[in-house]
C-alpha cells in the first residue's frame, strides 16, 4: 500500500500525541487521533486515562460537524466492543468519516480485526499499516500481553565502566549519578510493575516507588495522576520482613512465593502486602508465572530491578526483552560483583547476542538501550 507525505505527517502527530499518555493510560494502550478534513486538521485527541474517552472520541468532539466526510488517522484500530467506554467504532461511523487510517491492528482478541470490519461494512474506507512499527513501540507492554500473554519486561541496572554492580561487601550506593537515578525514576513511572528479589530487599531495604511529582513527567498536570505501580518481590520461602520499607509507602506491594508459610504469610498481609503462592523452578518461584500473574493484573510493562541472580535467571530464561545499563565513569576492580549471574559460557556460540538501540549521556553516566536478539 502506497503512502503520501501527507498520510506520515497526520500519523507522525498521532503517535505523539499517543505518547503524551506515557505515564497515564495504564492498563490501556496509549493512542492518538488526528481527523482530517480537506487537507487541513479538523480535531485530534489522546486517550490519557483508563476509564476516560478513547482518542478518537475526544479527536471526533473537538472536529465536531467537520468529521463528516473527513478522514481519521488513529494510531490503533480502533475499538469494537464495550469496555469502560462505548466502542469507538460507533462514534467513527455516527460521525460520517469517509476513511480511517490505522497504524496497526488491535492485537486484543477482542478487537483484533472486528473494529476494522465494521467500520467497512458501514461504508468507510479503510486502510491499516502506516507507521506500524513506531506504533508497536509505544505500547510495548499492551502489544505484548496481548500477543505473548505476558509483560514486556525491562531490566534495568546500574554498573561501572568494568560492569560491577557492587562491591564484593555487597556496598552498591551509589553507582550511579543523580542525573541517572532521576531518569530511572521515569522508567518506574511508565512500569506497570516492579520486581525484585527478596535478596535486595533484605540488602537495600529498596523503596521501589515513584518519587517525580505532577509536573516533573511530562502530560502528568495532576498530583493524582503520579501513579505508583505494583512493587513484586519474587520470595520463595517468605522472608521478606514485615518491616520492609516498600510495605510502609503509598501503593500496592504483592510478594509472590513458591512455599506457602501460614504465620508468615499473615504477618505480612497484615503489613499490606498481597501474598501469592506460585508454580517454582528449583525451588524458586517461577519468573514464568509471576510474569503470568502479571498479566492477569492487566501489567503491560514491567521493570526488573534486582541482584545478578534474578537478573541472570530471567535472562537466561528468555523472559527479558530489553536491558537498561546506566555505566558509570570509574572502575570498582575485579572483585566487585557483576552485572548477571550466569553459567559458564564456553563457547562464543553461546554468547547472549544483544541489539543496541540506543546510547546516550545521561549527566555523568552513559545509558545504554539493548534489545534481547530474538
Amino acid at each position: 500500500m502506497s503512502w503520501t507525505a501527507d498520510d506520515h505527517r497526520h500519523m507522525a502527530r498521532a503517535l505523539r500525541l499517543a505518547a503524551r499518555g506515557l505515564y497515564t493510560t495504564e492498563p490501556n494502550p496509549r493512542v492518538g487521533c488526528v481527523v482530517v478534513r480537506g487537507g487541513e486538521v479538523v480535531g485530534e485527541g489522546f486517550h490519557a486515562r483508563a476509564g476516560e474517552p478513547h482518542a478518537e472520541r475526544l479527536a471526533l468532539a473537538a472536529a465536531g460537524g467537520a468529521a463528516r466526510g473527513a478522514t481519521a488517522y488513529v494510531t490503533l484500530e480502533p475499538c469494537c466492543h464495550h469496555g469502560r467506554t462505548p466502542p469507538c467504532t460507533d462514534a467513527l461511523i455516527a460521525a460520517g468519516v469517509a476513511e480511517v487510517v490505522s497504524a496497526m491492528q488491535d492485537p486484543n482478541p477482542k478487537v483484533a480485526g472486528q473494529g476494522h470490519a465494521l467500520l467497512e461494512a458501514a461504508g468507510i474506507a479503510v486502510r491499516s499499516g502506516l507507521m506500524a512499527d513506531e506504533a508497536r513501540a509505544i505500547n510495548p507492554g499492551f502489544v505484548s500481553r496481548m500477543e505473548r500473554g505476558r509483560p514486556h519486561v525491562r531490566c534495568k541496572l546500574a554498573a561501572s565502566l568494568d560492569g560491577r554492580t557492587a562491591m564484593a561487601s555487597g556496598e552498591s550506593r551509589w553507582i550511579s549519578s543523580p542525573a541517572a537515578r532521576r531518569d530511572v525514576q521515569r522508567l518506574r513511572a511508565r512500569s506497570s510493575a516492579i520486581v525484585t528479589g527478596v535478596d535486595t530487599v533484605l540488602a537495600d531495604d529498596p523503596s521501589l516507588n515513584v518519587r517525580l511529582g505532577a509536573g516533573e513527567l511530562p502530560g502528568v498536570e495532576r498530583a493524582q495522576d503520579v501513579r505508583q505501580p505494583l512493587r513484586v518481590v519474587l520470595d520463595s520461602r517468605l522472608r521478606c520482613p514485615p518491616t520492609a520499607r516498600l510495605l510502609s509507602l503509598p501503593g500496592e506491594t504483592a510478594v509472590l512465593c513458591a512455599a506457602d508459610a501460614p504465620d508468615r504469610r499473615a504477618a505480612l498481609e497484615a503489613a499490606g502486602a498481597v501474598v501469592a503462592a506460585l508454580p517454582s523452578e528449583g525451588g524458586r518461584v517461577s519468573i514464568g508465572a509471576a510474569l503470568a500473574w502479571l498479566a492477569a493484573r492487566e501489567a503491560n510493562e514491567v521493570l526488573l530491578e534486582t541482584g545478578p541472580t534474578l537478573a541472570g535467571a530471567a535472562l537466561q530464561a528468555g523472559l527479558v526483552d530489553e536491558l537498561i545499563v546506566y555505566l558509570a565513569p570509574h572502575l570498582m576492580g575485579d572483585g566487585a560483583r557483576g552485572l548477571f549471574r550466569l553459567p559458564a559460557l564456553e563457547r562464543m556460540a553461546e554468547r547472549i547476542a544483544l541489539e543496541m538501540v540506543d546510547l546516550r549521556q545521561v549527566g555523568p553516566d552513559l545509558r545504554i538501550t539493548a534489545r534481547v536478539a530474538g
